[in-house]
């Protein structure tokens, strides 16, 4: 399809935002290496650059991302091929009784981007590390995403990336799949990593939308594809149980021009009850595993509140509020004090919820998190506290990325007068 160099360059964009993580998983099946798989992605991409302008965008884009990265990734192989029998033939003139051992092969994962995601979980680096550089290669998330999704520098994930990559290839980690009894070690990271690209599909950190599907939907088909392969892991059925209820709520949280819509301002009746009904069978599951008090099943649990109530008034938020209780003594965190601080102030009103939010203000992991000054506006308007919520809800919409959520802010700034 011929297009004009810019619309081209917008739809290299647009695919390599869609695609780069299944383009760099596919790649590095065949060259069983991460941070060259990245390159010859990189490669593909720079063809796409040089040719998408001038020849048209092609009818699938995607395939020819990967052609092209297969491609010079079969180049690559035949040099590593004749390199390897120039180094047998010398091998064997030195000595010829020498045999190569075989090697037992490690159980198949029969998916490329969840191998991707347990190899680059590889206990040679740090739960962050793996976490960040997975995200970078699976998620197709910015290192600028990555960090607002850590609370941390642009800079701090920068160079949390680039050593990881130097420590896999200073330890020549190979791309295998671990041994199952090897499963567990790295399970944590993969789930987090899997919640994460969720997340970032659920609520787009930066950019003109407020949902990217694509994201939540591959993160949603690698949680059931886990749930498979590892059936009596609670926290495997939680994750999945609150990735089922959040996506069900998905029609209802974007109005027809495309503007958020918020939680309790949703038309229920939109929200997937086959999704809900999922989860809940799935929240079932991690309970009847003695899962009820892991991260993501205390998260579901949550959420199931939500997904289980007709209406906004129906909901039980003193549950959701002691379920953020014992959430923040499983797993302490600042945000998860912000959110129990909503279900205070639902549930005995936006005095209490303040009082918990003010004690949250020089947290100096949230000092640029513009949901806790958003937080704030709210309960300050519901007090009536109208020029100070103004002035919250502006500082939040100068904190978001994303530009639907700062229009929300501005207008709920413009709405307390």
């Amino acid at each position: 399809m011929v297009v004009t160099a810019s619309e081209a360059h917008r739809a290299i964009d647009a695919v390599w935002r869609i695609e780069s993580a299944r383009v760099i998983a596919g790649l590095a099946r065949l060259v069983r290496d991460v941070g060259l798989a990245e390159e010859l992605a990189q490669d593909a991409l720079l063809a796409a650059v040089e040719q998408w302008p001038v020849e048209g965008v092609p009818r699938n884009p995607g395939a020819w991302l990967m052609a092209t990265g297969k491609r010079r990734a079969i180049d690559f192989i035949r040099r590593e091929q004749n390199l390897r029998k120039k180094v047998e033939i010398l091998g064997q003139e030195l000595d010829p009784l020498g045999a190569v051992p075989e090697v037992e092969e490690a159980p198949e994962i029969d998916d490329d981007l969840l191998r991707l995601v347990f190899v680059s979980c590889h206990p040679v680096l740090s739960t962050e590390a793996r976490v960040a550089l997975t995200l970078r290669l699976l998620g197709g998330l910015s290192t600028d995403e990555i960090a607002r999704a850590f609370l941390a520098s642009e800079s701090t994930i920068a160079q949390r990336i680039v050593r990881a990559k130097k420590t896999l290839a200073k330890a020549e980690v190979p791309f295998e799949v671990p041994a199952r009894e090897e499963w567990p070690a790295r399970l944590s990271s993969v789930l987090e990593v899997v919640y994460l690209v969720f997340n970032e599909g659920y609520s787009a950190t930066a950019g003109d939308d407020w949902l990217r599907p694509a994201l939540c939907n591959e993160a949603l088909r690698l949680g059931r594809v886990l749930a498979g392969l590892m059936p009596k892991e609670p926290e495997v059925h939680g994750l999945v149980a609150l990735m089922e209820i959040q996506a069900s709520r998905t029609a209802a949280r974007v109005g027809p021009d495309g503007r958020p819509v918020l939680l309790l301002d949703q038309d229920r009746g939109r929200w997937d009850q086959l999704l809900i009904r999922r989860g809940l069978a799935a929240l079932a599951r991690a309970e009847e595993l003695d899962g009820a008090e892991g991260t993501y099943a205390l998260q579901a649990a949550i959420a199931a509140c939500h997904g289980r109530a007709g209406t906004s008034e129906a909901t039980d938020w003193a549950r959701i509020a002691d379920l953020y209780d014992t959430l923040g003594k499983v797993t302490p965190s600042p945000v998860v004090e912000l959110n129990r601080a909503v279900a205070v102030s639902m549930a005995h009103g936006p005095a209490a919820g303040l009082e918990l939010v003010d004690d949250l203000m020089s947290e100096p992991t949230l000092k640029s998190y513009h949901l806790l000054p958003s937080v704030r506006g709210d309960f300050l308007m519901k007090l009536g506290r109208l020029e100070e919520a103004r002035g919250e809800f502006e500082r939040a919409a100068s904190l978001t990325r994303n530009a639907r959520e700062r229009t929300l802010l501005l207008e709920r700034a413009a709405a307390c007068g």
